[in-house]
Parts: C-alpha cells; structure tokens; sequence
C-alpha cells in the first residue's frame, strides 16, 4: 500500500503517519520482530509523543513483514523481565512497555498477521481491539521457558477470556489459529489475509471519522468498569460535563438531520473538568 506518509525511525519501533492513523512497527524482520529490550523501552516515549499529537486520531500497532511478534527476544530475556536499576521483578520492561499501550488515550488497533507469540501477544493484548488473518498463530508461553508470565499480562488475558481459557493457553503453551483465538475471545474479527491491510486500513480511519471525544470517554469509562477500579461515577460526570462543553452533540445532530457527514472538532480533554 503505498501513501503519502511521514516515516519517524526510533530504533526499532518505526511510526508511520496516514493521515489521523499512525502505525506503530514492530521492526526486527529478520527474528519474526521478536521484541528486543530497547524496543520495549521505545514504547514510553513513542506513544507519549503520539498521545501528544492532535493530528493522530488512531494508532495501529503491526509486526514488519509477515509477523506480527514472535515475543520477547529470548537471548534479552533477563534484562527485559527485571528492571536492573531497582532490582524489581515484576515484568519490568515488557510491563512498562504493555502498560503504556493500554493506558494510551486514543484508540488502539493491533493488526494481528503471522507469528503472535509471548510477548507479542502482550502488545496485541494491551491495544483496545484486535484484528487478525486467517493464517494468524497466536501463543503465550512462559511454560515452555520456565518464567512466570508479568502479572499485567496475567490480568488482562483473564479480563479477555476469562480464568479457566487463561490457565489453558499459559499452562499449555500450546500454538492457536486465528479461529480458535476468536473463539476464546481473544479477536474482534478475523480477515481473510488477501483483504487483511484495506480492511484494517478502512476501519481505522472509520474510527479516526467519528466523534474522538465519545471514543476516548468511552474508552476510559470501559477501562475502568472492566479493571474494577474505583472512581468510574467521577469519571462519567467528567466526561459528561466535557461532552455539554464539547459542541460535539450538535455536531453530531445537525449532521444526522442533514444527511451529512459530520466534521466532529473535539481533539483533547480540557483537564480542568477531570480535577475532582
């Protein structure tokens, strides 16, 4: 697909720009984009960038080539897990790396194509949706190295697919095809690959056209019902109070009435109204 685009290299972590879409590469070709401990720490101050900037509506995390992530590099792998500068064995840079993604403001696609394994897996997990090829392999396997899965990952598999698919796919380590991922609830959809980057392409920007402020409020409100987390009353009054604010409604109206499309405005919270 070739588009007119703004190429970023930060390391290897390369972002695309198309438009209100950016593309987060997980660019390691040559060992299926298997996740070096530098690209872990990459994902911090790429996505604070991307956060930052108004232009970007919606961010795609894919692999380069035909994987999407074969895991945390294996050779790296001690380094990656433990945070060597406080001695903290809590998945360290591979939960840094996730935890960003999930707590990123804007929506979140992870276009799922080939290998997803390990800590590919927790990277396509942390995005708010995930699409996949038909041919797409997916895996979690802290049992066949013998660590303990990061206790991020473990909780949101669990929120996903519940407790007992959760101990089946981390005690087992078994390989699944994309049908069977959808089937555990681990994928919105799964595109033949033929169709796989149009279709991944039109929804984001279908994303990228509606109403940013009913997506990143929903966004928040999802978070919090689904992490169980205390304040989601104060957080809906917020965001409601933002949304009378907005003038996205009557955006949103007109257009409906009119038979247009609407040309929504709304590109950042005013953090005011969230200081409760």
């Amino acid at each position: 697909m070739k588009t007119a685009r703004e190429d970023t290299v930060t390391g290897t972590l390369r972002v695309e720009y198309n438009g209100p879409v950016a593309t987060i590469l997980l660019d390691n070709e040559r060992r299926r984009n298997a996740m070096t401990k530098d690209m872990w720490q990459q994902f911090q101050p790429v996505l604070q960038h991307l956060a930052g900037k108004e232009s970007v509506k919606v961010v795609v995390v894919r692999g380069a080539g035909e994987n999407f992530s074969a895991g945390a590099d294996i050779s790296d792998l001690k380094d990656i897990l433990h945070d060597s500068g406080t001695g903290r064995h809590d998945g360290g840079h591979v939960s840094a790396g996730e935890n960003a993604l999930a707590s990123f403001p804007k929506p979140t696609i992870a276009a799922v194509d080939g290998y997803c394994i390990g800590g590919g897996w927790q990277i396509a997990g942390a995005c708010d949706i995930r699409l996949a090829t038909d041919r797409a392999t997916f895996g979690i396997t802290p049992a066949k190295v013998g660590i303990v899965y990061p206790l991020s990952g473990i909780e949101r598999l669990v929120r996903l697919a519940g407790p007992a698919t959760a101990k089946y796919l981390l005690f087992s380590g078994d390989f699944i095809k994309a049908a069977e991922a959808m089937a555990l609830g681990l994928l919105a959809r799964v595109i033949p690959q033929a169709n796989f980057w149009t279709e991944t392409t039109a929804f984001a920007e279908r994303l990228a056209s509606r109403s940013q402020l009913s997506i990143q409020a929903m966004k928040d409100i999802v978070d919090i019902i689904a992490q169980g987390r205390d304040g989601l009353g104060e957080a809906n009054a917020a965001w409601q109070r933002e949304m009378v604010l907005s003038g996205e409604p009557e955006i949103g109206i007109e257009a409906f009435l009119g038979k247009r499309t609407p040309e929504f405005k709304w590109t950042r919270r005013d953090s005011r109204l969230f200081e409760l």
